[in-house]
C-alpha cells in the first residue's frame, strides 16, 4: 500500500458492534514516543524516551512497558555504501535492520526499572513468567559453517565477503545473567535453508520474531531464508515451514474451540501483496488467511505483524504505511487507524512506519486503576485530528 503525507489519518473506519474493544499500543519509527490509543483512535497515554531511540514495546501485566531500542548517541542506521568493503562485525551489525542495543523496562510514568544492554541484540524479545527474558542475538558463524551456506547476493562476482552473521537465542535472568543460549544456526541446514537470492550475503537467518507457548516451545521467523520454525522444549528443531516470504511476527494461537495454543499466526510480507496466515504445524496446512482484494491494496515489503485478539479477530500492522486495522475471521475490516505522527528515517525521509502493534482489553491488569481519559492529551489529539 502506498501512502501520502496528505492522506486522511487517525481513525478512518470503525464498526463498533464488530470491533474488539480495547487500547492499542504503537511506537512510530523515527520518534521518541510510544502511544496508547483508545478504540476511537485518541491518545490516552504517552511514554517518551531520551536514553534510547525506541523501536518496539509491549505492556507487561504490572503496567510497565518493556521496550527495545538503540543508543541515541550512535548515528542512525543508513544504507551501506555499495562501493565500500563490508565493515567488521561490530560495525556491520549497526547497518542491519532491527539493530538495537538496549532492552529496558519502564513504569507507567517512564522511569527505568530494569535494563539489559547488549550491542548484538535485535528485533524482538519474550518475557517469561519467572522474570527471565529471551532475545535474538547476532553472532559470527564459524568458518566451517559459513562456507556451507548457500544463496545470497554478491555485488560483484569476485567480491570478498565477510564472515556470515547468524543468530543465537539468549535467555537472561532479572540480573542480566545468561542462563540459556540456543544456537539457531546449528538447527538450520546451510544447503536446504539457503539465503534468498536477492538478499545481500552478509547474514544467514536474520531472526525477526519469536514467541513461546506454555509448553516451552519457541516459534521463530527467519526472514532471510523464508523460514518459520518451532524449537521444542528439548532444544531440537521440530517443525519448519517454507511457504512464506520475508515474513514477520510468528505467534502461537489457539485453534477455534481449543484452549491450548498449537497453531501459528504469521504476517507473510510477500512480493507484491501481503497476507496474514494461520498454519497448523501438525500438517503444515494454512487453515486461515487474509489478503487484500486486489492483493496490492494490502502490502508491506518489510517490518509489520499480526496478532489474534481474544475475540479471534486479528489486529494487523501494515508497517511501512503506518496502517493498523482489525479484521474478523470472515475477512471484514472493522477498524482502521492511520498513523498521523510523521517522523524522519535514517535517510532523512519522512516516515510513518510502525514495526508492530498490540491491543489490550479494558480489563487487562496493566490498565487497572490507570487514568485513560483522552482529555489529558487534548492538545495532541486536536493537533493530529484524533477524535
Amino acid at each position: 500500500m502506498g501512502w501520502s503525507v496528505n492522506r486522511p489519518t487517525g481513525l478512518t473506519h470503525h464498526r463498533p458492534g464488530l470491533t474488539t474493544p480495547g487500547y492499542t499500543l504503537l511506537t512510530p519509527h523515527g520518534g521518541d514516543s510510544t502511544w496508547l490509543i483508545d478504540i476511537h483512535g485518541r491518545v490516552v497515554h504517552r511514554w517518551t524516551f531520551q536514553h534510547i531511540r525506541p523501536g518496539y514495546g509491549r505492556l507487561l501485566n504490572n503496567g510497565n512497558l518493556l521496550m527495545t531500542g538503540s543508543d541515541p548517541e550512535q548515528p542512525m542506521r543508513r544504507d551501506a555504501d555499495p562501493s565500500a568493503p563490508p565493515p567488521p562485525f561490530e560495525e556491520r551489525v549497526k547497518t542491519l535492520g532491527g539493530y538495537h542495543t538496549t532492552l529496558c523496562e519502564v513504569d507507567w510514568d517512564g522511569n527505568v526499572v530494569w535494563e539489559y544492554v547488549n550491542a548484538y541484540q535485535h528485533h524482538d524479545f519474550f518475557r517469561f513468567e519467572n522474570g527471565n527474558t529471551m532475545v535474538p542475538v547476532w553472532i559470527e558463524l564459524p568458518e566451517e559453517v559459513q562456507r556451507k551456506v548457500r544463496g545470497g547476493r554478491r555485488r560483484q562476482r569476485r567480491e570478498k565477503l565477510p564472515r556470515l552473521i547468524g543468530d543465537d537465542l539468549v535467555e537472561v535472568d532479572a540480573s542480566g545473567n545468561e542462563v540459556r543460549r540456543i544456537h539457531l544456526w546449528q538447527l538450520m541446514d546451510p544447503v536446504q535453508d539457503p539465503i534468498y537470492p536477492t538478499v545481500r550475503r552478509w547474514e544467514w537467518t536474520h531472526v525477526n520474531g519469536i514467541d513461546i507457548n506454555p509448553a516451552g516451545e519457541i516459534v521463530f521467523s527467519a526472514r532471510h531464508i523464508d523460514r518459520v520454525g518451532i524449537i521444542g522444549a528439548d532444544g531440537e528443531l521440530k517443525w519448519k515451514f517454507d511457504q512464506a516470504h520475508g515474513q514477520h511476527q510468528p505467534t502461537w494461537v489457539c485453534p477455534e474451540g481449543e484452549h491450548e495454543p498449537s497453531n501459528v499466526l504469521v504476517f507473510d510480507n510477500g512480493d507484491a501483496g501481503s497476507r496474514v496466515i494461520e498454519i497448523d504445524p501438525a500438517t503444515s496446512e494454512i487453515v486461515w488467511s487474509f489478503r487484500g482484494n486486489p492483493s496490492p491494496q494490502f502490502f508491506s515489503g518489510h517490518i509489520s505483524g499480526a496478532v489474534q485478539l481474544w475475540s479471534r479477530s486479528v489486529l494487523v500492522c501494515e508497517g511501512t504505511s503506518g496502517r493498523l486495522f482489525e479484521v474478523t475471521r470472515s475477512g471484514e475490516v472493522v477498524w482502521e487507524w492511520i498513523n498521523p505522527f510523521l517522523n524522519t528515517n535514517s535517510r532523512g525521509e519522512p516516515t510513518v512506519s510502525i514495526y508492530r502493534t498490540h491491543r489490550y482489553s479494558p480489563d487487562h491488569p496493566a490498565l487497572a486503576g490507570r487514568d485513560l481519559d483522552p482529555a489529558r492529551y487534548a492538545n495532541i489529539n486536536r493537533l493530529h485530528s484524533l477524535g
